[in-house]
């Protein structure tokens, strides 16, 4: 395992270097330059960089949120980077399993990807597209937009007024909410084996589970909560093919299809450790935490009341139930 750190700061690589050698693992350390960071002599296993801070760098930093493994917090500690790889390594092998492998392999037809998600995903991160090219795009796919401006008018969202089209959605929810709807509509739309109250229902959790994960962290790691939150039953699409007791769980199932999907690694790792979360190796709260107390809240079921005290979490869980009273308090 070869580490390259972008500009470490004085002293950083050496005492990387010392934690490594107390582990007993068999790694290396190097650096780089910011302005050239493939110019790092051989090959790079890991890439450890900074994220800058603030309004100015709000669009980069969700650009490379989306494509990092892990995120951790500055300065930076050795044994946490140490204990991030070992657990990017674990949710690989994970992934890797041949059991898993099998049971996906069996399944005729896998549900699809999210064909309009990842299409307005492209758009929003241009800085040049406005609310009316998200709407336009959106308008393309009729079928779509009706079932999308459904669930725009349910209770959960309605301020009142109908909504009618997809500018009016864009413009009065905003494009990540409208994106988020997207998402449920494309994910659970046609999920085969399932009665339309059923799909609903999964539906309607998602929402949900969306919403409060994503207000438990923030910047723009709350979006990829809120996303992980939308596709954390995505596994309960694909047919389990033997006893429970055999058959991998729905949220390793879901991990894999996310995986094959191209969705982001914290999400895919969010969505596999989220009913697990002290099974994953890697220290710390991130989306996993936070999918983890969203998806517990929302279908009523005990926190790992242990794992936040573990990672320091564990005070703000009376100011989250109240986060989820007051949304089911809106939507009733």
């Amino acid at each position: 395992m070869h580490i390259v750190v972008v500009e470490p700061g004085p002293g950083l690589v050496a005492s990387l270097e010392q934690s490594i050698a107390e582990f007993g693992l068999d790694w290396s350390v190097g650096a780089a330059a910011r302005s050239a960071p493939d110019a790092a002599d051989g090959r790079v296993d890991v890439l450890v960089s900074g994220v800058g801070h603030g309004p100015d760098h709000e669009a980069g930093a969700r650009s490379v949120l989306e494509g990092a493994h892990r995120v951790l917090q500055k300065p930076l500690d050795p044994v946490a980077l140490i204990d991030a790889v070992e657990g990017i390594a674990e949710l690989r092998e994970l992934l890797d399993d041949a059991r898993l492998k099998q049971h996906v392999g069996r399944v005729d037809r896998l549900p699809a990807a999210p064909r309009m998600y990842f299409q307005l995903s492209r758009l929003m991160r241009d800085p040049e597209v406005g609310l009316g090219e998200i709407a336009d795009t959106l308008a393309q796919d009729p079928a779509l937009v009706a079932r999308v401006l459904k669930l725009c008018n349910s209770a959960y969202f309605s301020a009142g007024r109908e909504i009618t089209d997809p500018r009016s959605a864009v413009t009065r929810l905003g494009m990540c909410t409208v994106q988020h709807l997207v998402l449920a509509t494309e994910a659970f739309g046609h999920a085969p084996g399932l009665s339309s109250g059923e799909r609903e229902a999964m539906q309607g959790r998602a929402l949900r589970v969306s919403r409060l994960a994503g207000r438990l962290l923030a910047g723009p790691s709350a979006e990829l909560a809120a996303t992980a939150g939308m596709l954390a039953e995505v596994g309960r699409l694909l047919p389990m093919s033997g006893p429970e007791a055999t058959s991998p769980g729905y949220p390793e199932a879901g991990a894999y299809l996310l995986g094959l999907w191209g969705l982001p690694m914290p999400i895919v790792e969010a969505v596999a450790f989220h009913r697990q979360p002290r099974a994953r190796r890697a220290a710390g709260f991130w989306v996993t935490g936070a999918l983890h107390v969203a998806t517990a809240l929302v279908r009523g079921e005990r926190v790992d009341e242990a794992y936040l005290q573990s990672v320091g979490m564990h005070d703000r869980l009376p100011q989250w139930r109240a986060l989820l009273e007051q949304d089911l308090a809106r939507a009733a």
